[in-house]
């Protein structure tokens, strides 16, 4: 209870804005100014989350990039339009303003603290978990854009930072998480309740910073295998997730502000605008996929219909949403379990860490994760989720032995369908393997972008670093590809 009354508290103190508040006014004066150092952090904590679990077609469009929802009337977005709404622009401002600068402060503040009031031990956890987040956060823009601001980015005097190379910010942060690890000191207190997701549990936080490293471990292997292989040994030594007890969660509540951001554009705004995608749909009811019962309503007779990718789609015409995704307090995720599993079985084929003959376990235990986060059990028949799941796993096209005819292809598929509520991850899945096949949308005949473009005003606000950026990547196109995507 004192958590999410500490969230209602923290959010209380930030500035509320619309997508199209005026750039003019620093939303930061206030806070920076009296908010103290624990605010600061759950405040940047909860706008991290909302981003990542957003579904607003002004800021965060990665489920319709990873073709598991599509749109019903309004298809900019299902045809790959990032100049009508400026995604990449929201993009950046949310991670670069709203929470990186928030973590800067907040970090500011704690080295100015008391030693005599506040243990050391005490500060530096509170340092180090900082810096895990802000290790997420720069992550996610390099997948997002390529080359970004990283070492100039949140010097408020150098209005016009230079982009860095994005496989240079990738080898900083992989540093920067190493230390944050060895400064956490195992059962001594952090931010407590203004953990928005562990509570303050330490140890906890050190299972994330492994499972984070692995995912980076995972994404240079292409590149740098060697590097990828002393990453995800050391990741797995230090203890990744175990369990979906583990999961990165950020608890939503039932009232405003605190909603859930995708209940917010499904439920509060009355509108209809999104539905599963054909894509999704028509592979999971080949599978017979139980989770259907969980990701789709049951609105129409018969089988599941999805939506015509990038097509106008009538709402009435086609099965909707399901209803966890039209309650406010259904959590964000930022990793889980499943998904740990998952680039378990990958660093396996990868040679990371084991050996390929280890993969189709953790494959399996992803599987049975996935039922159990997603609570895909038989309520008629009150069979479990992780006895629906081994069902599911006897499937000749889902078995690991017969699944399909790459380890990158059984893999894929099946990490894209447990992430149907994570577009970010999904769309990156698919970036990392080439599966599952995709449709094209019949408008712009594109084909899934590789990257977001730089945000629409950086051309003018910051030409010079933008343009030698824009070089740097062949060109800002969503044909361009992130250092660690390659054939």
């Amino acid at each position: 209870m004192k958590k999410y009354l500490f969230l209602l508290t923290a959010v209380g103190l930030m500035s509320s804005c619309s997508d199209f508040g005026d750039m003019n006014i620093d939303p930061k004066e206030a806070k920076i100014g009296e908010a103290p150092p624990e605010t600061l952090f759950a405040a940047a904590t909860k706008q991290l989350s909302d981003q990542m679990t957003s579904t607003s077609v002004n800021r965060n469009i990665f489920r319709l990039f990873a073709q598991h929802w599509t749109e019903t009337t309004y298809t900019d977005e299902t045809n790959y339009n990032l100049i009508t709404h400026d995604q990449p622009g929201t993009h950046w401002n949310e991670l670069y303003r709203d929470v990186l600068r928030d973590f800067d402060e907040s970090r500011r503040l704690i080295n100015l603290t008391d030693t005599q009031l506040t243990p050391p031990a005490v500060i530096d956890n509170q340092l180090a978990i900082i810096s895990i987040l802000e290790v997420f956060t720069y992550h996610v823009l390099v997948d997002s854009y390529g080359n970004v601001p990283f070492s100039e980015a949140i010097d408020i005097n150098n209005v016009l930072p230079k982009y860095d190379d994005d496989e240079d910010i990738y080898m900083a942060i992989i540093d920067d998480l190493d230390n944050a690890m060895s400064m956490i000191t195992v059962g001594e207190p952090s931010f407590g309740s203004s953990d928005l997701i562990y509570g303050g549990d330490v140890s906890a936080w050190i299972k994330f910073a492994n499972s984070l490293k692995l995912r980076l471990a995972v994404r240079i292997a292409k590149v740098n295998p060697s590097k990828a292989a002393t990453m995800a040994t050391e990741a797995v030594a230090g203890g990744v997730f175990t369990s979906n007890a583990d999961n990165a969660s950020f608890q939503y509540l039932s009232a405003d502000p605190n909603t859930n951001p995708v209940w917010v554009d499904l439920v509060q705004s009355g509108r209809q605008d999104f539905i599963p995608a054909n894509t999704n749909v028509d592979i999971m009811n080949a599978l017979e996929d139980p989770r259907r019962r969980i990701y789709y309503d049951q609105n129409l007779e018969g089988d599941y219909v999805g939506g015509i990718y990038g097509s106008n789609s009538p709402y009435r015409d086609y099965t909707h949403l399901g209803s966890i995704f039209h309650q406010p307090e259904t959590p964000g995720i930022l990793i889980d379990y499943p998904e740990v599993e998952f680039l378990l079985a990958e660093a396996a084929e990868l040679n990371l860490v084991g050996t390929p003959a280890d993969a189709e376990a953790h494959y399996n235990n992803a599987i049975i994760g996935s039922f159990v986060f997603w609570d895909a059990g038989d309520p008629e028949t009150e069979t479990p989720p992780s006895a629906i799941a081994l069902d599911y796993l006897s499937k000749p096209e889902v078995a690991y032995a017969t699944a399909a005819t790459t380890w990158q292809e059984k893999i894929a598929v099946q990490k894209w369908i447990h992430l149907f509520n994570r577009g970010f991850e999904a769309w990156t899945t698919y970036r990392l393997y080439g599966f599952p096949e995709m449709n094209v949308p019949e408008i712009s005949g594109e084909p899934v972008p590789r990257r977001y473009t730089y945000p629409l005003d950086e051309p003018s606000v910051n030409g010079a670093n933008y343009s030698a950026a824009s070089e740097a990547m062949g060109g800002d196109t969503k044909a361009s590809r992130i250092f660690w995507d390659v054939e």
